[in-house]
């Protein structure tokens, strides 16, 4: 079992990115060698170097990070050591005294930045066109081994000792009965927080679910003309998207020492991510998510250090044989927002979760929080209201 230190203070955080540290990110990239590319080549083969020049220019040039950075510190930030790790989280309560308390699980490749547009309707929700009912009392955590909780302390940190540590939190913080919403790798965590904590997670919020064929050939076969595309498309993901997948569940270190000495590096490695799984209709990552966002989200990959220690959680993923094993179906009340890219199939999402609301959208993507933060707030004020 996961040895949890309950005796840790949680300590007042600020972002406070030295000036030489911003000197040396906009020197590293002004000094990049470029790749070649071939002629008449585009995103099919990655991201093409002319438009990742174009978008490090502006990383190193016009790009405010102290405005990213005060936009950040506009909200309460704390830091606290959790199972030997430490933890840093946004702390965002509302004004309401009957606010349900909501933590929001970032993925990779993603960090708290993701989140911004969503604390204001979340935690003022009447300043936003809700009810003083729809409030929530916001915790926004980074994962461990992300963001600004730095590079991990060391091996074995498995979705299930990251869920383990977060109920820890919302523990430490005081609140009993709460609600998760998670996406990408927050849709692992979010459900596992609720099946290691079902007496205090009152409801799971989750997009960009994965689900997993079964060997039922009852289910298999019931399935519609749609969900079979859902799992073709999962397939011809595998095939032509996930090398990074993996690439960091394998050798994480190789890739670390790539991504943590070259910004235009982890700038490829992350704006591909952009590009792939953004709504679909949209022809740049700028064009589904706001460039300055996305080189905040970037900034701080690159900040911290936590390109490896990030993805070192994707090889105690594939290392993890006992999260790949049959399990109980949960308990927990789950629902499941579904946009364009996403392969979620619910008769395989049934099987493993106690689904009861699923939403399907005809535009947005992968990046829910950051693409249509209105559909999600609205998603979350709807599910929760009816949990009460």
């Amino acid at each position: 079992m996961t040895n949890i230190d309950s005796t840790s203070q949680v300590r007042p955080y600020r972002i406070e990115i030295p000036q030489a540290e911003l000197d040396d990110l906009r020197d590293r990239l002004r000094r990049t060698r470029w790749a070649p590319e071939l002629p008449g080549t585009g995103w099919e083969r990655g991201v093409p170097t002319g438009y990742l020049r174009g978008l490090a220019e502006y990383w190193a040039g016009d790009f405010d990070w102290r405005a990213q950075e005060a936009a950040l510190n506009a909200y309460p930030q704390f830091t606290t050591t959790v199972d030997g790790a430490n933890v840093h989280f946004l702390h965002v309560r509302s004004a309401e005294p009957d606010a349900t308390p909501l933590m929001l699980i970032h993925g990779w490749p993603g960090s708290v930045v993701e989140f911004l547009d969503l604390i204001g309707p979340l935690t003022d929700p009447v300043a936003h066109g809700g009810a003083p009912a729809d409030a929530f009392h916001v915790v926004i955590p980074s994962l461990p081994g992300y963001g600004f909780s730095g590079p991990l302390p060391g091996t074995g940190w498995t979705d299930g000792r990251t869920a383990a540590a977060l109920t820890e939190l919302m523990a430490r913080l005081g609140y009993d009965r709460y609600g998760v919403q998670g996406g990408d790798v927050g849709a692992f965590i979010a459900p596992l927080m609720g099946r290691a904590a079902p007496e205090n997670v009152i409801g799971v919020h989750v997009n960009a679910l994965l689900t997993f064929p079964t060997g039922d050939p009852a289910i298999m076969g019931a399935l519609t003309e749609a969900e079979r595309g859902r799992l073709a498309g999962m397939q011809e993901w595998q095939e032509k998207l996930g090398a990074y997948l993996q690439l960091q569940g394998t050798r994480p270190q190789t890739i670390a020492a790539a991504l943590h000495d070259s910004p235009a590096g982890q700038l490829a490695w992350i704006v591909e991510k952009f590009k792939d799984w953004t709504d679909p209709k949209a022809e740049l990552p700028e064009d589904a998510v706001d460039r300055d966002r996305i080189l905040a989200d970037v900034s701080i990959f690159w900040f911290t250090g936590t390109a490896g220690s990030s993805a070192h959680t994707y090889f105690e993923r594939f290392n993890d044989f006992s999260a790949w094993a049959p399990k109980e179906r949960g308990t927990v009340p789950t629902a499941a927002a579904v946009f364009p890219p996403d392969f979620s199939i619910r008769p395989l999402a049934d099987q493993v979760h106690n689904i009861v609301r699923w939403s399907e959208f005809g535009h947005g993507g992968h990046f829910a929080a950051l693409e249509t933060p209105e559909v999600l707030v609205a998603e979350l004020r709807e599910f929760f209201r009816d949990l009460g």
